[in-house]
C-alpha cells in the first residue's frame, strides 16, 4: 500500500511525561550545539493528557534540571506537601501511626508537590511546542516501520475509517501515514502496544 510519509530526525511515541521531557531535552541540546533538528511526538489520546488521569506526589528534581525556571513558566505545581502520615494497618478496625523517625527517608515527601499528571503533561506540551517540537494528538502509532535490515525507521499511524474488524469503510477510509525518522523513541509505557511487538521481534526479553 502506498502511504503518505513525513520525515523527521526524531519521532517519539507517547506524549506522557517521559516522551515530552525527551522532546524538550533534545531541542534544548540541539539549540546549545547550534543545530536544528526536527522532533515529532505522536499521542493516541484526543489531546495531550487525555490518557494521563493520575494524581501523583511529584518530586521536582528532574523538572529542576529540565526547566530550572519552571515556576516562572507557570508549571502546575501548586500544592506542596505539608505533612506525611504513615499508618500500620493491624486489621479492618485498628491502625497505628508510625513515628516519622521510623519512616524510611524515601517515603518522606517534604519538598514534593501533589499534582495532576494530566495538567503537567499539558504544560510540558506547551514548553515542547515553544521549543519547536511538533505534537500530533489523536494519532495512534499502529506499528514500527522496519526496513529489510531489521532497523527501525519510524512508525506507521493507525488507519482511519475502519470498522471493528479493521476493514475499510467505503467512503471513510484513510490509510495511516509513515512517520520516518533517523531515531525513534518509544515512550508509550512499560506495556505499550508497539513495545510488545518489538520485544517479541528482537527477543528483548530472552534473558529476562
Amino acid at each position: 500500500m502506498e502511504r503518505e510519509f513525513m520525515e523527521f530526525d526524531v519521532v517519539i511515541v507517547g506524549a506522557g511525561p517521559s516522551g515530552l521531557s525527551a522532546a524538550c531535552r533534545l531541542k534544548q541540546k540541539a539549540a546549545e550545539a547550534g543545530q536544528e533538528i526536527s522532533v515529532c511526538v505522536v499521542e493516541k489520546g484526543s489531546e495531550v493528557g487525555a490518557h494521563i488521569l493520575s494524581g501523583a506526589v511529584f518530586e521536582p528534581r528532574a523538572l529542576n534540571e529540565l526547566f530550572p525556571n519552571w515556576q516562572e513558566l507557570g508549571a502546575p505545581l501548586n500544592t506542596p506537601v505539608t505533612r506525611d502520615d504513615i499508618y500500620l494497618l493491624k486489621n479492618a478496625q485498628a491502625a497505628t501511626k508510625i513515628p516519622n523517625a521510623f519512616v524510611p527517608k524515601t517515603m518522606h515527601n517534604e519538598g514534593n508537590y501533589i499534582i495532576s499528571l494530566g495538567n503537567l503533561c499539558r504544560w510540558l506540551a506547551q514548553q515542547a511546542e515553544a521549543l519547536g517540537v511538533e505534537i500530533y494528538p489523536g494519532f495512534a502509532a499502529q506499528e514500527a516501520l522496519i526496513d529489510e535490515q531489521g532497523i527501525v525507521r519510524g512508525i506507521i499511524t493507525g488507519d482511519l475509517g475502519v470498522d471493528r474488524e479493521g476493514n475499510p469503510k467505503e467512503g471513510y477510509y484513510t490509510p495511516g501515514m509513515e512517520l520516518r525518522a533517523k531515531y525513534t523513541l518509544f515512550a508509550e509505557g512499560c506495556r505499550g502496544h508497539i513495545g510488545k511487538q518489538l520485544i517479541k521481534r528482537y527477543k528483548l526479553d530472552a534473558e529476562a
